[in-house]
């Protein structure tokens, strides 16, 4: 499939206010499938060491009427892979993951774009900009050129100026960009705030500044959509309605279902498909086109969306 083609049906149905259903994630339903995880790589090594449960766990999503899977290589940023001994595996491993995605693409009997997941994943922030800049261009190119439909760039759990970093160096790659922050509710102040926090009651936030300003300053440098991810369900709305105030493009939800403790995710909410659909349909109501789950958000839970494409 021409990958030009596959990305203009998606923007067509944007464009024309239709829903767009996104995978949900990716190591939590490699680990229920069997697939071990690395102590430093999560789910990374998977697309080496285990890449039949890879296209599994995409097959699924496929199944369950996703739209766009998203590769395998969250995890399999450059300046992670040197840090913990995999240098020469970096192009590999990743090429590797978009192989794998392609594949459960082109057997689908559907249309399915595969988009490319370039992460904040081990850019610690105390490494500076300079690095994060080199290793954000590295693993763009590496992917940019396997001939992805698009590029997510999942910037959860950044500060401001690491996200505008990574904007900054994927406007080098000519491909559509879709850019995923994450947010946290600050109690002192009631606010949404651009933020970390995966469950709130059960793990303390991090805040990184005020979210209405942080999106204007990205909505400024990108154009494509922007999307709220890995953050609890409870304040996606409110998210929503900000970003839709500061922002002319399109706008996206894949919020966390429960938290993360070592080394497991543990899922707190008993979410049925149905559960999930309702909760999608009031962020479609408040402006969001793009659907999909982060972590604790598995094809089960996907499938059950299915009705926003109607």
């Amino acid at each position: 499939m021409n990958n030009d083609m596959s990305y203009s049906n998606i923007k067509k149905k944007l464009e024309s206010g239709k829903v767009v259903i996104l995978d949900g994630a990716i190591g939590g339903e490699l680990e229920k499938v069997g697939a071990p995880m690395d102590k430093n790589l999560w789910a990374g090594k998977c697309s080496n060491d285990c890449p039949d449960l890879v296209l599994k766990v995409h097959e699924k999503y496929i199944e369950a009427g996703a739209d766009v899977i998203t590769t395998n290589t969250y995890a399999l940023a450059p300046i992670s892979m040197k840090q913990y001994g995999y240098k020469d595996n970096i192009a590999s491993w990743n090429i590797k993951s978009v192989e794998i995605a392609k594949t459960a693409a082109k057997n689908s009997k559907s249309e399915i774009v595969v988009a490319g997941s370039i992460s904040t994943y081990g850019s610690w922030y105390r490494l500076g900009q300079k690095a994060l800049k080199k290793n954000f261009e590295e693993h763009l190119k590496i992917l940019g050129d396997t001939g992805i439909d698009l590029i997510i760039l999942e910037a959860m759990t950044s500060e401001v100026d690491t996200v505008k970093t990574l904007i900054d160096c994927s406007k080098k790659v000519n491909l559509p960009t879709w850019l995923s922050v994450s947010c946290a509710f600050d109690l002192e102040t009631n606010k949404v705030m651009l933020g970390y926090q995966e469950s709130i009651g059960n793990t303390k936030a991090e805040i990184y500044g005020d979210f209405d300003n942080a999106i204007k300053q990205f909505s400024s440098m990108h154009d494509g959509p922007i999307l709220i991810a890995h953050s609890d369900i409870k304040i996606i709305n409110d998210a929503i309605k900000i970003i839709k105030n500061n922002h002319r493009g399109f706008v996206g939800t894949y919020p966390n279902n429960g938290y993360f403790e070592k080394p497991h995710w543990k899922s707190i909410e008993n979410f049925t498909p149905e559960n999930y659909l309702n909760e999608a349909k009031s962020w479609v109501k408040n402006g969001s086109q793009i659907i999909g789950g982060c972590c604790g958000v598995g094809p089960d839970l996907i499938k059950g969306l299915s009705e926003l494409k109607q």
